[in-house]
């Protein structure tokens, strides 16, 4: 694990995420303090960025609906 001030973070952020993303764990100190770790995410693990269906509803196009509301409200 490697331990890092809040201003080296900022400075180097570039290499310590590099890190992360090799498999590497930093753990952040910003007074002498830990208050924050960056680690990999686990394959497989659930994330902001994953892949959904579009929302619809049955027999409207939610679009059309939308901006018809829009024009109805201006």
């Amino acid at each position: 694990m490697k331990e890092v001030t809040f201003t080296e973070l900022r400075t180097h952020a570039k290499d310590y995420f590099d890190a992360v993303e090799g498999g590497a764990t930093v753990r952040v100190f910003p007074k002498g303090k830990p208050i924050a770790e960056i680690v990999p995410i686990r394959s497989g693990a659930p994330s902001w960025k994953r892949h959904t269906t579009p929302l619809t509803v049955k027999g409207l196009s939610l679009g059309v609906e939308v901006l018809g509301d829009r024009k109805e409200s201006a």
